[in-house]
């Protein structure tokens, strides 16, 4: 392993100097640079950067263009200022305070004459060349006629001896572009005397590097200890997994502005993602999520293991505990899986009321719309160039504008296999990057998926069978959806990374037991009885009424708490309204008898 601290592109830039007379910077090229400087670690623009490259490997100065601004000299590592007015006079320019107006005529004669010029080797960054041109695969003819000439001049070029040792060294052209195709293909595609030098995101090492640079100008930053500023130093790394370093540099800057202490780093980087000062998560009470058990569970009945999972996961949530906030990971993450009408669309939407007040808050996507192949641009954005890309995606758009959410995916077995790919990145990185290029971070939501994975299967006929029933006890439910649910990711979809990214967060909920239909019906009809109340019809049941709609109503639970919903609309909320509008009236009335048949009517008397 190499010991020079400076970073791969650096080396490589510098290793073919001698051998190359022109290069392609592409990548990260917008980002902030690592620069030793004085034996520590910074991060500083790359003009700098190359600046200082360049000096050490013998060249004279760096000349600048950008189609705007046009020529200028990039400032010396040394501090010195090199003679710009005299050095464009060479290039056959027009200069005025050290400047050289832009243009495509002016930068063509004036590449050839850089090229050749005498003296000290100087090298020329062509910044933004992606907008010299419009398109790449269709130039206009003087865009033709520029790059013509740089494909010319690359191989015409003539290295020269400097320095003590006498390297080789060409009049150097850095073209500095977002992606390689961006230029023409004939002027980088097997040209030998051109070389692309990739520019990679920062990785660890290299946040790592930068970090005590930006911590020590926090607020407090001077006067902390070493073990207080070694703690700062690895939360700004590990908050930061993902970002760019100019990120970082603006991270410490909104730390000094808005004066947040060295201690509470990882609160400036939150601050920084998701745009507000406010952490709604702090400000959720205790006793709510205290209480939470007996709330959540006065609305999905007979799920007690499930709500306490969820609980614990909104708990480690609040608490920061088991590093949910490392890297910029979501706040929590649960697999709600089981049988359909058993509730797990109903805690998803307590939950949201739990946390936030309201339980439509929460953002809710119902996966079966999105299994066509390029449905996931609805959720991230079309690129550009295609239609509805000014629109924005459906995901994006909803969680920059609400960060602090719990966030639903319905059915996510119906989403095409290429839009789980997305989760993936949301789930390892809590980031996703829309259409339009923005980065929405998904730090401070709680996502929660749906399935019925594992509740049927498809037998060799084509027909759907049960994998399991309710005769089967709980724990033998569990392990078989659980089997199932990781077959279908490993097997089916090839994605077992997705599955390990759920890990113990799967909660597979029960059948609806006849016991706990028994209380789901008391509570619905209950329910009932209170909506009649309010519009002004007293209503009670007697006790053979009761039971014989209980009968009705929890008869076939196949379709858990849902099902006994339908049953209460078909006999009882229809035939007493029907019933209600045909006596007309208000008034105290008494359901005696329900009748079932084709369409079930009620006996009533007045009370």
């Amino acid at each position: 392993m190499s010991d020079d601290p400076r970073p791969r592109w650096v080396r490589d830039l510098t290793r073919f100097l001698p051998l190359k007379s022109q290069f392609v910077l592409t990548g990260n090229v917008r980002d902030l640079q690592l620069r030793v400087l004085d034996g520590r670690a910074v991060a500083a623009p790359l003009g700098d950067v190359l600046s200082a490259t360049l000096a050490e490997a013998g060249y004279a100065d760096v000349v600048r263009y950008d189609p705007v601004a046009g020529f200028s000299l990039l400032a010396r590592p040394d501090g010195t200022d090199g003679d710009a007015e005299a050095l464009l006079l060479r290039l056959g320019l027009t200069t005025s305070d050290g400047v050289a107006a832009a243009g495509p005529d002016v930068f063509a004669s004036a590449l050839t004459r850089f090229v050749g010029l005498e003296g000290p080797p100087v090298a020329l960054v062509v910044d933004f060349a992606s907008r010299m041109i419009v398109r790449s695969d269709a130039l206009s003819p003087a865009e033709q006629q520029l790059f013509t000439r740089a494909l010319v001049l690359s191989q015409s070029a003539q290295a020269r001896p400097v320095g003590p040792d006498r390297a080789p060294r060409f009049n150097c052209v850095i073209w500095v572009v977002e992606k390689e195709g961006d230029l023409p293909d004939w002027l980088t595609i097997d040209n030998p005397r051109l070389r692309h030098v990739p520019i990679a995101p920062p990785d660890r090492g290299m946040r790592k590097a930068v970090a005590p640079s930006l911590i020590r100008g926090l607020p407090g930053g001077r006067e902390a200890s070493v073990e207080l500023l070694a703690e700062a130093e690895q939360e700004l790394v590990d908050a930061t997994e993902g970002m760019l370093l100019v990120d970082l540099s603006a991270v410490a800057q909104l730390a000094r502005t808005e004066q947040v202490p060295i201690g509470e780093v990882g609160e400036a980087v939150r601050r920084y993602k998701v745009g507000v000062t406010e952490d709604a998560w702090r400000r959720i009470e205790r006793e709510r999520i205290a209480n939470g058990a007996e709330t959540i569970g006065r609305r999905v009945v007979g799920q007690d293991h499930a709500v306490v999972h969820m609980l614990d996961i909104i708990k480690r949530a609040a608490t920061g505990i088991g590093g949910g906030r490392r890297g910029g990971r979501p706040r929590g993450i649960a697999f709600l899986a089981g049988p359909t009408g058993v509730g797990k669309t109903e805690l998803a939407k307590t939950v949201t009321e739990l946390l936030f007040g309201d339980e439509g808050a929460y953002i809710r996507f119902d996966m079966s719309e999105f299994s066509a192949e390029h449905a996931d641009q609805r959720l991230i954005g079309a690129p550009p160039g295609y239609v509805g890309y000014d629109v924005g995606g459906e995901l994006t758009n909803a969680v920059r504008e609400r960060p602090f959410s719990v966030v639903l995916f319905d059915e996510i077995e119906k989403a095409h296999p290429r839009i789980l790919d997305k989760f993936l990145q949301i789930l390892d990185d809590g980031v996703l990057t829309s259409g339009r290029g923005d980065r929405v971070y998904f730090s401070e939501a709680l996502i929660i998926f749906t399935s019925n994975l594992g509740i049927y299967s498809t037998a060799p006929d084509g027909s759907r069978v049960a994998t399991v029933t309710p005769d089967q006890s709980f724990e033998e439910v569990r392990s078989r959806v659980r089997t199932e649910i990781g077959n279908h990711f490993k097997l089916v979809l090839n994605r077992p990374e997705i599955l390990n990214r759920f890990g113990e967060n799967i909660i597979v909920f029960d059948f609806i037991r006849p016991a706990v239909a028994e209380k789901i019906f008391a509570s619905m009809v209950e329910q009932v009885v209170e909506d009649a109340a309010a519009s002004g019809h007293a209503v009670t049941i007697v006790p053979e009424a009761l039971e014989t709609l209980r009968h009705l109503c929890t008869a076939d639970l196949a379709n858990g708490g849902r099902g006994i919903r339908n049953q209460i609309e078909a006999h009882l909320i229809n035939p007493l309204a029907r019933a209600l509008f045909d006596r007309g009236g208000e008034g105290p009335v008494t359901i005696c008898a329900v009748e079932a048949g084709a369409v079930t009517s009620l006996r009533l008397e007045q009370a």
